[in-house]
């Protein structure tokens, strides 16, 4: 019998079942795998054992970064890709570094830079997550290592301003979209079953297309490669079993019997006022007192203070 597998990551949100790509991707994998993942949200990177996120816990082996996690997988037999020439598994490896050189930092830049997504969005959602007082802080130490993580890796000659780079990683990140949507054709997958570029793909993709943002410029390009977007909403929906409006069987019942205890505790409610309204009725009742009566001054009702208060 296998070792019992723990995977930490971060939360979903939008009809994911996580925000965080990397674990979106390692998620995916073990969907796709049939590995029996057990998923620990932990919404606080540094409750992690190493610190970082996705984190997969085997009895006594802690291991992070998803290439590392899917290389145990492999291990333990869990292979999306046993069935790929030497030529597909190159393939899925250039593709896999053109997502992380072309699409990573236009990914990063739309959750942690973007002023406008940062603070209406990311910020917020992260930071109602996190447990206070990290909700200070760690949202903007993650905006910062984004924003250092771009600047170290497109930040050189001949680029220097940030509006550059800026403009040059969305440029970057539409092209890739297009060669991934051409790859894909009219494909359910890449290499016919789900494999590992699947699952970085989706990782990558998913975030883009579902987090509602206020800026949405590669959003917006995204939804333009309807092959990609139902590439993404088939996963959801066969292997996270949820819907393209990202509710989950699952979930729709346990929020019917949620509505149907609380229709329970109102008519109990209703029930209990029932009661006391006899109560009272039937308790010796005093008579009323007189209430005071408001005079109007000389001015006539133009100086009432009820209507001075007035609007």
């Amino acid at each position: 019998m296998a070792a019992p597998m723990e995977l930490s990551c971060w939360g979903g949100d939008w009809g994911l079942p996580s925000l965080h790509p990397e674990s979106l991707t390692v998620m995916a994998y073990a969907k796709f795998s049939g590995a029996p993942l057990t998923v620990n949200t932990i919404n606080n990177s540094w409750r992690a054992p190493k610190g970082d996120v996705p984190v997969l816990i085997s009895e006594d082996t802690v291991i992070s970064q998803p290439a590392k996690i899917l290389n145990f997988l492999r291990k333990q037999k869990y292979n999306a890709d046993y069935e790929l020439s030497a030529k597909q598994g190159a393939d899925t490896l250039a593709y896999i570094a053109l997502l992380e050189e072309k699409l990573l930092p236009a990914l990063l830049h739309t959750f942690w830079v973007e002023a406008e997504n940062y603070c209406s969005v990311t910020k917020p959602w992260f930071a109602s997550r996190i447990a206070f007082p990290l909700s200070l802080y760690l949202p903007g130490k993650m905006s910062r290592e984004a924003l250092n993580r771009i600047l170290l890796t497109r930040g050189g000659p001949p680029l220097y301003s940030l509006t550059e780079v800026e403009a040059q990683i969305y440029r970057d990140a539409k092209e890739c979209l297009n060669l991934l949507s051409k790859r894909l054709g009219t494909s359910q997958f890449f290499f016919g079953d789900p494999t590992t570029l699947d699952a970085f793909v989706f990782g990558f993709l998913a975030p883009i297309y579902k987090v509602c943002f206020p800026r949405v410029q590669l959003q917006e390009h995204l939804r333009q490669l309807p092959n990609l977007c139902r590439f993404c909403d088939d996963i959801l929906s066969c292997y996270f079993r949820l819907t393209v409006s990202g509710h989950s069987p699952a979930g729709q019942d346990t929020a019917d019997a949620n509505l149907q205890k609380l229709t329970q505790l109102v008519n109990k409610e209703s029930n209990l006022i029932e009661k006391m309204d006899d109560n009272l009725r039937k308790s010796p009742q005093h008579p009323p007192r007189k209430l005071t009566t408001l005079k109007l001054a000389a001015g006539g009702e133009g100086s009432s203070p009820l209507n001075r208060l007035s609007p």
